[in-house]
């Protein structure tokens, strides 16, 4: 694991019950090691693989609605799950993300969403996203859900960053 809950929680601004993700287990770029320097040149994240977890705990407020007596994780939230994760990427633009200065992301567009299969509670799962565009203070990724291997959903999505 490379950052934990707490970690997460440094970094990212959402709290319970909008967080959703749990942990990074890695960040996989070849120009860039956790801990040697910053990319200073946003065109080398391209290609960056965030892997990131969470586990839908059955005590989750979203079950009790969505749908009662039978509980499916919404794919908005998937999708929102996914724009978490991604955002990830800019860990590699600064040399304390955890510090008092942080970046500001907003999600600005999702395209080709897919809901494969229904996530339901007590699912671990592994989201993936790989950056494919970042160009000024625009960033894209291609993002997957998986549990066991099997893909559960996949969206494109992108985001306004500021320095």
């Amino acid at each position: 694991m490379l950052f934990d809950l707490k970690q997460v929680m440094a970094f990212l601004p959402h709290r319970d019950p909008f967080l959703f993700v749990d942990s990074v287990e890695s960040i996989v770029n070849d120009k860039w090691k956790w801990g040697q320097g910053v990319l200073a040149d946003n065109r080398d994240t391209l290609g960056t693989v965030i892997t990131a977890k969470y586990f839908t705990r059955p005590d989750l407020e979203i079950f009790k609605g969505h749908f009662p007596g039978h509980p499916i994780f919404p794919g908005v939230v998937q999708v929102e799950m996914m724009a978490q994760a991604s955002s990830f990427v800019i860990v590699l633009n600064h040399a304390d993300p955890f510090g008092p200065t942080h970046s500001e992301m907003a999600l600005a567009s999702v395209s080709n969403a897919k809901f494969r299969r229904p996530i339901l509670p007590n699912m671990d799962l592994t989201i993936k996203a790989t950056c494919n565009r970042y160009r000024g203070q625009i960033m894209g990724c291609d993002c997957q859900v998986f549990h066991n291997g099997d893909l559960m959903s996949e969206a494109s999505v992108l985001a306004s960053v500021k320095f």
